[in-house]
């Protein structure tokens, strides 16, 4: 028996062992048990607690089947919901809100992902974002989440006089992980797992130019917004014909903190159970991802404030990210 083959046994028996009090406190009949749930998201730290859920058999008072469907790009994501082929996703913050003001009644349950935007470069001496003035930086981003922040971010360098930043927009991670290991590019903005990816690949590959975590995104995003220094990145939203089952988008909401709170603290049994759902993804770079990835889960109605705040910075500055101004009370769930 394998090392893989040993770690999947011991990863099934600990998430029994770990889930199982907690499914049991969890269980509030709901009067309409569905025959399935489909539970989808991204290959994002943001998506493994849902994996946990389904690996576990969680929300059996809810659903007969529990499954998880992994989804490549915000448009994909929009395509499967607008078919009815999920029933709840994670997602940027900003995407559920978007399709809200566009008419989608979808609803935003928690927020989970603090902080998942790590720099990686080739000079130790870039260690900050400040550190960039005057530099290249690939990013992998254009019209989403985190390419928003960027340019937010940048804007406010530029304001306090720094050098710009040349940006190197790629199609994707992959392409600009290929980009930093051939040495044709210093600095990269990444997110997790593909900082952990890159940094792996580097080490395993011989002649692979020497690499350097740097600061995250988050770090810097408090420093120069400290009114706002939160950033409420990722989380679970529920698709339209469930957004109105109270009982069932409170269930997943708990379900969801008490995986994400169990892959906190069993990175490595984590990190096996997401390879199954991502083989391409060596197990150290995904329990690295998931050591240096803020998870903490918090209803969207606790986090509301932030969300907000977020929201209206967004809405002054980029207002096509979420379809105009701020969504109503009713978005913010369970």
């Amino acid at each position: 028996m394998n090392d893989l083959h040993m770690r999947r046994r011991f990863c099934a028996a600990a998430l029994g062992s770990v889930l199982l009090p907690a499914a049991g406190v969890l269980r509030a009949a709901s009067p309409d048990r569905r025959a399935a749930l489909t539970l989808a998201g991204p290959g994002a730290v943001v998506s493994y607690p849902l994996m946990h859920m389904a690996a576990t058999g969680a929300l059996a008072d809810h659903a007969g089947q529990l499954r998880f469907r992994l989804w490549q790009t915000p448009d994909q994501l929009r395509t499967l919901l607008v078919n009815g082929e999920l029933d709840f996703s994670a997602a940027p913050s900003t995407l559920p809100a978007l399709l809200h003001n566009r008419g989608m009644p979808v609803r935003l349950l928690n927020i989970s992902v603090w902080g998942i935007l790590w720099l990686v470069s080739r000079d130790p001496a870039v260690r900050t974002f400040d550190d960039l003035a005057g530099r290249e930086l690939v990013v992998p981003f254009q019209r989403d989440l985190p390419a928003v922040l960027l340019d937010t971010l940048l804007e406010a360098h530029a304001a306090r006089g720094l050098a710009p930043v040349a940006l190197r927009r790629t199609r994707d991670g992959q392409d600009a992980i290929a980009l930093m290991l051939n040495g044709q590019a210093g600095q990269a903005l990444l997110v997790e797992p593909m900082a952990s990816l890159l940094l792996w690949r580097a080490e395993q590959t011989a002649g692979a130019p020497a690499l350097y975590r740097g600061q995250s995104l988050e770090q810097a995003w408090s420093a120069a917004f400290p009114a706002q220094p939160t950033l409420p990145q990722a989380g679970v939203m529920a698709a339209a014909g469930v957004a109105g089952d109270a009982a069932l988008c409170g269930a997943v909401d708990q379900a969801y903190a008490a995986s994400a709170r169990w892959c906190v603290e069993h990175p490595a049994d984590c990190a096996a159970l997401v390879r199954e759902h991502l083989p391409h993804l060596p197990l150290a770079a995904i329990e690295t991802a998931i050591r240096g990835t803020r998870l903490q889960s918090r209803s969207a109605r606790d986090a509301r404030p932030e969300l907000e705040a977020l929201y209206r910075l967004l809405a002054s500055r980029f207002p096509q990210a979420i379809g105009g101004g701020l969504p109503p009370a009713g978005f913010y769930g369970p």
